[in-house]
């Protein structure tokens, strides 16, 4: 993260994505609230500039406004973020905004395609399509920043409906996968840098992303390379074996190992 920081990002978000492209798991939802405050903790050690965004996993908001607070207590007060992000433009999710904003805490509101509800969208597919869908996705939009959001992502919809609630509302969109219009952009880093190898990634690689290094291939290379020297002795060589005894140390190990008996000395 020290990287990402360095390069001048303004926001990191610590994803629950982390679960597919770090745990390796086919959805965001095995993510707990223990393993994103864990990433937090390590991103947060890593982030000396940028505001540190958390999502709060699934399970961890959707019970009860209250729920939703606790939550995101834990994730500033033991993640050491700035703010939480939550996912999707309900009744319960209006309130349990408002009450983690009333606690003092700043939230990110998600709108489009959510992946938390990658099970009854029936996949991740694009969302307000349809001029019906699309509505219901700007009215929330309005209702999230009516109960404090300080800014709204909006997740593969179309780029004219992106625009329009970026022109209407008068907080920051985050964009991915809706075009440029928005206010700024987020995007997965392993997404972005290309380093995942994975058959699974490879099939869920989405459409949106632009690759701007191939980091996985890279390493793939690196790692049989190393296979390579390492079966044929050429690793390590002498330039890197740098250890040697002291001056005349290495005459009296070899005369106490041969007093063992315990050790072939020829």
């Amino acid at each position: 993260m020290f990287q990402v920081d360095r390069a001048g990002f303004d926001i990191v978000l610590v994803g629950d994505s982390a679960s597919m492209v770090v745990h390796g798991q086919d959805t965001t939802l095995p993510m707990t609230l223990s393993d994103m405050i864990v990433h937090c903790q390590a991103v947060k050690r890593g982030s000396k500039r940028s505001l540190v965004v958390a999502d709060l996993p699934f399970g961890s908001y959707e019970a009860s406004a209250m729920q939703a607070l606790q939550s995101a207590v834990r994730l500033v007060k033991e993640g050491g973020v700035d703010a939480v992000k939550l996912e999707g433009g309900s009744k319960t999710k209006i309130e349990a905004t408002r009450a983690i904003v009333e606690a003092g805490i700043a939230v990110i509101g998600h709108l489009g395609l959510t992946p938390q509800s990658v099970g009854v969208l029936g996949g991740f597919k694009p969302q307000g399509k349809t001029a019906a869908s699309a509505i219901e996705i700007f009215k929330s939009a309005l209702k999230l920043q009516g109960a404090g959001c300080a800014a709204i992502v909006l997740e593969c919809v179309p780029k004219p409906l992106a625009d329009a609630i970026t022109a209407t509302l008068d907080i920051p969109t985050i964009g991915i996968g809706a075009g440029n219009g928005t206010s700024g952009q987020v995007i997965v880093f392993h997404d972005l840098l290309g380093f995942l190898q994975h058959p699974h990634h490879a099939k869920v690689s989405p459409k949106f992303c632009k690759q701007y290094a191939n980091v996985g291939e890279t390493i793939q290379r690196a790692l049989g390379q190393y296979i390579i020297d390492v079966s044929t002795k050429d690793f390590p060589d002498d330039q890197f074996t740098p250890y040697e005894f002291d001056k005349g140390e290495f005459a009296e190990f070899t005369k106490r190992l041969a007093q063992t008996g315990l050790a072939d000395t020829r």
